[in-house]
């Protein structure tokens, strides 16, 4: 008998509700960036993962849709099993990881200066690598 295929993102994942972040008058989020890494970007604000930033976790729905007007809000996945596109340094089995450029992760740096007090701002265990488009990792 073999093991039974599993969907690990399903278990108990952890959301909140963020504003997002404008630049110019225009949310920094729309349609296309459900499902990718976001970040904080300001007072209970988020944005996309620049190269560099600290992780917050998954973007999973937005209130409006690109074509309603209104203030919208953001769905976020903070904790949990998520899967999410990556870019170089293409992480590993057990790396953690911080943003990569528009919405990706990527490797941590190794600890250096540019770390904020308490420590390197990398986030999350890779559980999984898909080749060089994604990976999945627990946030805790």
């Amino acid at each position: 008998m073999s093991v039974r295929e599993q969907n690990l993102e399903t278990i108990a994942p952890i959301f909140a509700t963020f504003g997002i972040h404008q630049t110019d008058g225009a949310d920094d989020l729309a349609d296309e960036h459900i499902g990718l890494a976001v970040t904080l970007t300001g007072n209970f604000e988020v944005g996309p993962c620049a190269d560099e930033s600290l992780l917050l976790g998954k973007l999973i729905a937005l209130t409006l849709s690109d074509i309603d007007s209104g203030k919208r809000v953001a769905t976020v996945q903070i904790g949990g099993v998520m899967s999410l596109p990556i870019t170089t340094s293409y992480p590993s089995l057990g790396d953690r990881v911080v943003g990569g450029a528009s919405g990706t992760i990527k490797k941590a740096p190794a600890l250096s200066g540019y770390d904020p007090a308490g420590g390197n701002i990398a986030r999350g265990t890779v559980l999984e690598v898909n080749g060089t488009s994604t990976c999945t990792l627990y946030l805790s």
